[in-house]
């Protein structure tokens, strides 16, 4: 064939990816599209990266109300009480497909330009990023749905593979694609325009991949850890992988409504700190807020032993979040250093505030009697779920200004949003030293390297000899200084106050039992410590890992719902065990779209029965805990 022919615009779904090797050839000689000579790899692979960073619209969906609420990064039932929306899915099924099929038409133009004498000098550079980036999309599609195609365009019909078959092969090309690189061609200025990430650094790339091993090979530590260990071994022993923020990948984000306009900007949920963040947050390091603040703040900062207002009226009790019934009526004594970073406080106007949530003031229904309240220098959460009648009684949950919320920030399209950062790779080291496998270096060092990477991040490294060295307990029982792994006991005593008569009170604080790891007995063991700091760390970008992390482990500890009214899309939870955590009151994958369904039958059967389980939110995937 002497000349052939490509559309740039071409999207071929999942749900469609019973196109023949023919029907391709029909769409390489459209008369309307590209010379080969003017196309260039370069092309779909820049539409690849910059496309999966998410346009308002996928993101607001997927990146905030699936993986965030997944996550619980922020105050929002929906997926995480069992509801899904079809037509999100169905939106992100063909947005992830379109990456898939422009990684994947980068390589094959690479190669058809190969065949014709045509190729660039750089295209077999651009095959390797191809393929690892392509790696990385193959396992965002079956961290989501489970079972899925990883091959396209081979055949009539795609063949859809199981989760672990994904896996495999995610890992064989992220090791042969980062073997691949000739180091010597440096891309001019021209070049590096059409890579987002790295400018077409070939080093960076390849720590990328071997960070993605990874990343990869822990996740099926529990299921396959022979395979999880050599995987990870060959990769980290290599010595190049992400290890400090210089090879971190990210992507610039923009103003406007496109790709890079950043994932968290929409105005319509300012993303208020979620009860399961806060409960880490709360006395994590023994930092002390007069430390973090300006002066101005000191009065309303509480005593160290100080809960709060006692509302029981207010709160739901039918949730085992160890910190309902109490609204704190000033900010904590100790916290996370990171907290006031990522969250700002509400009614401070000289902090990271959302112009819009100016509104501090609501009140309480106690009794028949109002008692009005001033969320102004704060800090509040309130657990996701049903609470029924006592919806009514309350103006401060779920409202702008009276909830911390996302720093402003993060809500406009001025930051990077990072895909993999040097800290998860010293966490990963963390775990795998724990394992017992080769690591360059033991699993504290790993521990605290990831720590002050992330402390770095956050400009909060003037905190970071303190931190690690405390053994405070946060609301959960888990500590930081590496070595403590003393448990918190049953409990601790508590200070409070009668929201309505301030008759003062104290309380035994009862640390909550996370039932799905190692039976609730261990609340501060070293891996209970490595996923809360690689679980913080990831925060707010990495939502989806942290989905992922508490899918393999139960890690770390999320509160149940609160079931006043019983969730009708979340049947296991009953006010029989609510106190307990089980696999099924969490969400494991998305169902997949009723568009693949009906387009695709057999494919869908064939994927449903790979699954091994029913196509419902609560089959657990391969490289899951199960029970």
């Amino acid at each position: 064939m002497n000349k052939t022919f490509f559309k740039t615009s071409a999207i071929v779904l999942l749900t469609a990816l019973s196109m023949s090797c023919s029907k391709f050839d029909e769409i390489n000689t459209d008369p309307n599209a590209a010379n080969i000579d003017q196309v260039r790899v370069e092309y779909f692979l820049n539409n690849s990266i910059v496309g999966a960073q998410q346009d308002p619209h996928i993101a607001e969906r997927v990146f905030v109300l699936y993986w965030k609420t997944l996550a619980r990064q922020h105050f929002t039932t929906g997926v995480a009480g069992g509801s899904y929306n079809d037509e999100w899915s169905k939106d992100y099924w063909r947005y992830i497909s379109e990456w898939l099929n422009n990684a994947n038409t980068a390589i094959q133009v690479a190669e058809e330009k190969k065949s014709l004498g045509k190729a660039s000098p750089f295209d077999e550079n651009l095959v390797q990023v191809a393929r690892i980036w392509r790696a990385y999309l193959l396992t965002e599609a079956s961290d989501n749905f489970g079972p899925i195609p990883t091959i396209a365009f081979q055949g009539s019909n795609p063949t859809f593979n199981s989760v672990k078959d994904v896996y495999y092969y995610a890992l064989e090309e992220l090791k042969d694609a980062s073997s691949k690189f000739n180091d010597k061609l440096v891309p001019d200025e021209t070049l590096k325009k059409y890579d987002a990430a790295y400018a077409f650094d070939w080093e960076k790339w390849i720590r990328y991949a071997n960070s993605m091993r990874m990343r990869l090979a822990m996740r099926i530590a529990e299921v396959d850890p022979a395979k999880a260990k050599s995987e990870f071994e060959a990769a980290v022993a290599t010595n190049l992988y992400i290890s400090g923020p210089q090879h971190n990948f990210k992507v610039q984000e923009k103003e406007g409504w496109n790709p890079l306009t950043g994932v968290m900007s929409r105005s319509n949920n300012l993303q208020l700190l979620s009860t399961s963040l806060n409960n880490l947050f709360l006395g994590l390091g023994g930092i002390k807020s007069e430390n973090q603040l300006a002066a101005s703040f000191k009065p309303s900062i509480m005593p160290e032993n100080y809960i709060g207002l006692k509302f029981p009226q207010i709160y739901s009790s039918k949730t085992n979040d160890p910190s309902t019934g109490y609204w704190l009526n000033g900010l904590p004594n100790k916290i996370d250093p990171r907290a006031y970073k990522a969250f700002f406080i509400p009614g401070n106007t000289a902090t990271d505030i959302t112009p819009t949530a100016t509104n501090t003031k609501g009140y309480f229904v106690v009794d028949k009697d109002t008692v009005r309240l001033d969320a102004k220098d704060t800090w509040n959460t309130f657990v996701i779920g049903d609470y029924a009648a006592k919806n009514s009684l309350n103006t401060m949950k779920g409202q702008e200004g009276r909830t911390p919320a996302l720093a402003q920030s993060f809500r406009t399209s001025n930051n990077s949003r990072i895909f993999f950062a040097s800290w998860e790779s010293y966490f990963l080291i963390a775990e795998a030293a724990l394992k017992g496998w080769t690591t360059p270096m033991d699993d504290q060092a790993a521990y605290n390297k990831g720590i002050q990477e992330n402390f770095a991040y956050w400009k909060v490294d003037h905190f970071y000899a303190d931190y690690i060295n405390s053994e405070d307990y946060n609301r959960v029982g888990t500590s930081v200084r590496y070595a403590h792994t003393t448990e918190p006991g049953n409990g601790i005593e508590m200070d409070f106050k009668d929201g309505k008569t301030m008759t003062p009170g104290k309380v035994t604080l009862q640390y909550p039992s996370n039932t799905i790891y190692k039976g609730g007995s261990v609340k501060n063991d070293k891996l209970t410590k490595i996923i809360t700091q690689k679980y913080i760390s990831n925060m707010p970008w990495l939502p989806l890992e942290a989905w992922n992390d508490h899918r393999r482990l139960g890690l770390p500890f999320l509160e149940n719902p609160a079931i006043e009214n019983l969730l009708p899309n979340l049947p296991a939870l009953n006010e029989g065990n609510y106190k307990k955590n089980q696999i099924n009151f969490y969400t494991q994958r998305l169902s997949y779209p009723s568009s693949f369904k009906s387009s695709d039958p057999s494919g869908y059967q064939q994927a449903v029965q790979l699954l091994d389980g029913n196509d419902n939110l609560f089959t657990p995937l391969w490289w899951a805990k199960k029970n």
